[in-house]
């Protein structure tokens, strides 16, 4: 379980996010300007609240009141954007290995295998991030992610750069795959199609408010008609 309570301010922006995510799979939803990026780096620990506090399964890992701020690799926390961020002078084979410190080379290997396998990057391995379309270079550093067995996996509209297609058929297998080892996520996007698509927990993210969390039903009501638009057949 995800509870937070934060407050920043970034320029003429501030965010005040009240919440708490109890599903192992929650879509934040909301238009650009939201501050959906913010609040995933907030999360995550890249960004410090001016007020507030992050915990998780119990532990506290951001509390202003106390001054703890755990650092993003003492969370146990995976966060994937829209810029992949690979390292370039390294193949895609070492950018999904790194990070797997107590493994030894034939666990390493089988982990980034499995990984790339899984994102459907599998012949990508021995390429240079220069080398990569943008839908590659997401599903490379999607698997990146995935090879630490993150505790909570933090996803900024991962899938921008693929097609609608695929774009759907990820997020079908990787809700599966991250449903069978309890890993909660966190996605956000601007296409309410992927929350009623995945069926998970809706978080409403307005001018830096959480505005309510639900079904996708119950949350994006004003949203169905459009969307059951876009989904009928032609």
């Amino acid at each position: 379980m995800l509870e937070f309570a934060l407050q920043a301010r970034r320029g003429h922006f501030y965010l005040q996010a009240d919440g708490r995510f109890t599903s192992d799979w929650t879509i934040v939803f909301g238009p650009s300007g939201a501050g959906k990026s913010t609040f995933l780096r907030l999360l995550a620990g890249l960004d410090q609240p001016d007020q507030g506090s992050v915990a998780f399964n119990g532990t506290t890992w951001t509390d202003t009141t106390r001054s703890i701020h755990r650092k993003p690799g003492h969370r146990g926390v995976a966060l994937v954007s829209q810029q992949p961020a690979l390292f370039p002078h390294m193949n895609v084979a070492a950018n999904v290995e790194y990070g797997l410190a107590g493994l030894d080379r034939r666990q390493r290997t089988s982990r980034v295998n499995e990984m790339l396998a899984l994102v459907e990057a599998i012949g990508l391995a021995d390429r240079r991030p220069r080398d990569l379309s943008g839908g590659e270079a997401q599903r490379v550093a999607l698997a990146r992610a995935l090879a630490i067995s993150p505790h909570l996996l933090l996803l900024d509209e991962p899938f921008s750069a693929l097609d609608g297609k695929g774009s759907d058929a990820l997020l079908s297998r990787l809700q599966s795959w991250l449903g069978e080892r309890r890993i909660q996520t966190v996605l956000v996007t601007h296409d309410a199609t992927d929350a009623y698509a995945s069926g998970a927990e809706v978080a409403l993210l307005q001018e830096g408010t959480i505005a309510a969390i639900g079904s996708a039903e119950a949350v994006l009501s004003s949203e169905r008609e459009r969307i059951l638009d876009r989904l009928r057949p032609v």
